[in-house]
């Protein structure tokens, strides 16, 4: 098969839209430098604070509508042993989104942080946020990787080019407009991309539903024709690991940086909620179109079709079902739209969680740890030079490694596990200490290994009720992840409201309290004074008792 030329212009005509929206945007994120009274880097992390409201929802929905959503929707409703109902994603992120905007971004927008790494670095000192810092970050570079060698796939399913081509252009284009502006870069470019992702998705689908090989997708709901029906099924046995994964991808989100640096880029709390609630119906109902083709793919007879037999699911290839129904169910203008969309949400994604991630380092790490007296100049390097190496580092592991997927998805476990706790503790239990987020963390992260992992061929430890043996493999059926986490929340103020006891009352001496667990202080970083100058970041601790 020969490259396909046409679509490998439209890509670079794509592309080149991205990075000039990239390039206007970071303009106008030096006019707005001049209108905040923060500094350059916190406009290139939080855009000075404020984002208009369109913007903001456009912004959040294209993070969620990244390449696991739209193409794991896609492969897991055409997936013979799973279908619709195996579906996640359509409610688990709109709850998601819901959770956050109701509980989380009114005290994280209100108290000014930077970061959602603040709270812990506040209260429990710098040597434990580096610690909460590792998995933060290493989640993002891991997202970032996945979307990169998914678009590889796809590239070279549609265009017949080379993975490490496609990945090399898109990590760079993506790097670059980042590197230019910051937030605003990053949010303006995803305005775009999430106008293509919904005109590209929605112009195709017509040409899905009604090309000659496939069968009434209504029929094959419910009726065997070509493979089992599409719909799916949950037998009562596998009911507690659907709830399981339903809450880990409902809750894991939550912990995400990407997520919170559009929340703290809010002219308002009240705004941050907005965004939520409108990213999470739009995210629902953008998942239709990704339905409706792993619906045609799953109708289709493939014998009838340029792709032949054996179909993509015997062939092993449901995992890039979407290009493979572009490429053999759609004329080739058709499909070359649909290569601009699967772009679109892979670079959505992947300039949200470079800039996250590079923050993280920069504001928790860097200037708050390694350089305590950081100009701002020197920020705004560090910042650049982290997302170049984040940026590499994503695009090294989508080229050299398979294994990133199953990477990917112990990282967002062991955040399910361990750092959502970590965030309810820290936000709304005051009496959490230090020593607390230790042992829940240790908690949590032993569960979770404990329990086995079937993608690294891990044997369980923990042999949970249900526990069975498959194809030389154990499954856990009981919803042991939620377990985890919960033990690890309950353990977080177990330990805290012990080691708090213990001080108070003197039954351990106060030289050994290097948390601070008798002195509960809420900083609250409206009362930071950002300086334009070098001075360091000056705090006002408010005590909990005097408020009350």
């Amino acid at each position: 098969m020969a490259v396909n030329i046409p679509g490998l212009i439209a890509v670079i005509v794509f592309y080149i839209l991205i990075l000039a929206t990239g390039i206007w945007a970071s303009r106008k994120s030096k006019k707005e430098e001049k209108k905040c009274t923060g500094n350059k880097s916190e406009v290139a992390m939080v855009g000075g604070r404020n984002m208009t409201l369109w913007v903001g929802i456009f912004t959040v929905t294209a993070t969620w509508v990244g390449g696991g959503y739209i193409m794991g929707t896609a492969e897991l409703v055409y997936d013979p042993s799973k279908g619709l109902l195996w579906v996640h994603g359509l409610v688990a992120f709109a709850f998601n989104l819901f959770v956050g905007g109701f509980f989380f971004a009114k005290p994280m927008r209100e108290r000014n942080y930077v970061t959602m790494i603040d709270p812990f670095q506040l209260r429990y000192g710098n040597a434990w946020t580096i610690v909460l810092c590792i998995p933060a970050i290493l989640s993002e570079v891991f997202w970032s990787a996945c979307t990169l060698a998914a678009l590889g796939g796809t590239m070279k399913i549609i265009l017949d080019i080379a993975p490490y081509q496609s990945i090399l252009i898109s990590a760079s284009v993506a790097i670059l407009y980042t590197l230019l502006g910051g937030l605003y870069s990053v949010a303006y470019t995803d305005v775009i991309q999430l106008i293509l992702i919904v005109v590209s998705l929605w112009l195709c689908v017509p040409f899905l539903m009604l090309n000659p090989t496939s069968t009434d997708i209504v029929n094959t709901a419910v009726n065997k024709v070509y493979q089992a029906p599409w719909l799916g099924k949950i037998d009562l046995v596998d009911l507690w690991r659907w709830l399981d994964d339903f809450f880990l991808l409902a809750l894991s989100g939550i912990c995400y940086q990407c997520f919170y640096q559009r929340l703290l880029a809010a002219a308002s709390s009240a705004q941050a909620q907005k965004m939520c609630y409108v990213a999470g119906v739009l995210c629902f109902f953008l998942g239709f179109p990704s339905v409706l083709i792993g619906a045609v793919a799953a109708s289709t007879d493939w014998n009838q079709t340029s792709y032949g037999l054996p179909s993509p699911y015997e062939k092993g290839e449901a995992g890039v079902i979407m290009p493979i129904a572009l490429q053999h169910l759609c004329p080739i203008y058709i499909s070359i739209a649909g290569i601009g969309a699967i772009a679109a949400v892979v670079m959505s994604s992947m300039d949200s969680t470079l800039l996250s991630s590079s923050s993280m380092f920069t504001h928790n790490i860097y200037k708050k740890i390694i350089r305590k007296k950081a100009s701002d100049r020197e920020l705004m390097w560090v910042i650049k030079i982290a997302v170049l190496f984040f940026g590499v580092l994503s695009m090294c592991l989508a080229m050299t490694t398979s294994s990133v997927y199953g990477l990917m998805f112990m990282s967002e476990e062991l955040i399910y596990c361990t750092i959502f706790p970590q965030l309810v503790s820290v936000l709304f239990i005051p009496v959490s200490n230090g020593y607390g987020s230790v042992v829940g963390y240790l908690v949590g992260v032993t569960l979770r290994l404990l329990g086995g992992d079937s993608f690294f061929n891990i044997p369980p430890v923990i042999h949970y009720p249900g526990c069975t043996l498959i194809d030389g493999g154990y499954v856990q059926l009981f919803p042991f992840k939620t377990l985890s986490m919960l033990l690890s929340l309950l353990t977080i103020v177990a330990v805290s409201c012990l080691t708090s006891l213990l001080f108070k009352r003197g039954l351990l001496p106060e030289k050994w309290d290097i948390f601070d667990a008798n002195k509960k202080t809420d900083v609250i970083l409206k009362d930071v004074i950002l300086k334009e100058s070098d001075k360091e970041t000056e705090l006002s601790p408010i005590n909990n008792e005097d408020q009350a």
